[in-house]
């Protein structure tokens, strides 16, 4: 049985026990959070689509960790105008694991 969740303004595809890094949610270490924004449903071969989303079923998922990505250089220069900058950027994010499928 799999789900495709929608949070962050992405789309996930998940199964029980899975875990995945989702854009930062704001919750504490061992909390749980349910997606109920759940498009799409897979159950014994049974496929449930919804439009958009799918009434009565809900994803539930634990908070394993809350940290931040690698990091990514931003540089832009203009060249013979003498104009340089050098930043940085970490994108953080939420790890969850996904603990049962609801529906």
């Amino acid at each position: 049985m799999y789900a495709v969740i929608e949070t962050g303004g992405k789309q996930y595809r998940v199964q029980e026990g899975d875990t995945l890094f989702v854009e930062k949610l704001d919750l504490e270490v061992g909390e749980s959070v349910a997606f109920d924004k759940v498009l799409l449903l897979s159950k014994d071969g049974d496929l449930q689509v919804g439009k958009p989303y799918l009434e009565g079923v809900k994803v539930e998922a634990s908070v394993l960790e809350q940290g931040k990505g690698k990091k990514i250089i931003v540089f832009k220069y203009k060249p013979k105008k003498n104009y340089r900058k050098k930043k940085g950027h970490r994108q953080p994010y939420t790890k969850v694991k996904i603990e049962k499928i609801v529906g």
